[in-house]
């Protein structure tokens, strides 16, 4: 048996330019696989990783350019990239996100439509583009959920919504798409504190009702997407929430 069952296999990951997204990448890409990156605003950042990344191995990471606004269009393109590029695909991490307030009262339909698109619209037709491929292979999806997707956020009602989609989007995939492809996701937790201010007192208050009373990091979901694609054969159809326990306390 392979030391290295990932060697040579074929990862497409959306957002894996910058953050949780980057370290996914560079945890699949230790282990010997191919990526297809995805980003859309990020371009310096997806550059330098590619770079990085191609120091260990070369012409092992490819770079797509897409507004995920675009659905089914743009998954169509990733996945046709992918297949054409590296002649196979493994694993879809959908990994892409948008987050910010939407409150009652104020919440336009641009904006629905903006997190949304990300977060639950890209994720489905992603599957349904790399299905066919991803049976031939044997291969697997990991989403990018949130505990949010069940315990809504108080001020950022759509999010919530999306991400409770994506939860049971996985669901229902898993029972879609098996036997031949495995279907999980990950709902982290207080992993890396969101782009927006947020004052070290909530920090603290956060963190202080979590069971491990300390926050995680990047490194801790990405370790839990290579436990998923590589070691958890007989799982699917599950959520992780990697979240020092903070899913059990909200």
């Amino acid at each position: 048996m392979s030391d290295n069952p990932l060697a040579g296999k074929v990862a497409l990951i959306t957002g894996g330019a910058h953050r949780i997204g980057a370290a996914i990448a560079r945890m699949l890409h230790a282990q010997g696989m191919k990526l297809v990156i995805h980003y859309h605003t990020s371009e310096k950042a997806a550059h330098a990783l590619q770079e990085e990344l191609h120091q260990n191995r070369p012409e092992s990471v490819m770079l797509v350019r897409g507004d995920l606004n675009n659905g089914e269009r743009l998954a169509r393109n990733l996945v046709f990239e992918t297949v054409e590029s590296f002649d196979r695909l493994d694993v879809v991490v959908n990994n892409a996100s948008r987050f910010y307030p939407t409150p009652v009262g104020e919440t336009t339909e641009t904006q629905w439509d903006d997190i949304i698109g990300p977060n639950l619209k890209a994720p489905f037709f992603l599957a349904q583009a790399a299905a066919p491929h991803l049976k031939k292979s044997g291969g697997c999806i990991v989403n990018i959920a949130d505990i949010y997707g069940d315990r809504p956020l108080i001020g950022y009602l759509v999010y919530s919504v999306a991400k409770a989609g994506v939860i049971m989007l996985t669901k229902a995939l898993a029972r879609e798409l098996g036997p031949e492809i495995r279907v999980n996701a990950i709902a982290p937790g207080v992993i890396l504190w969101p782009e927006s201010d947020l004052d070290e007192m909530s920090k603290q208050r956060i963190i202080s009702r979590t069971p491990l009373k300390r926050s995680g990091d990047t490194d801790d979901v990405a370790r839990t997407v290579l436990f998923l694609v590589r070691d958890a054969g007989f799982i699917t159809g599950q959520v992780l929430a990697v979240d020092g326990g903070r899913w059990v306390v909200m």
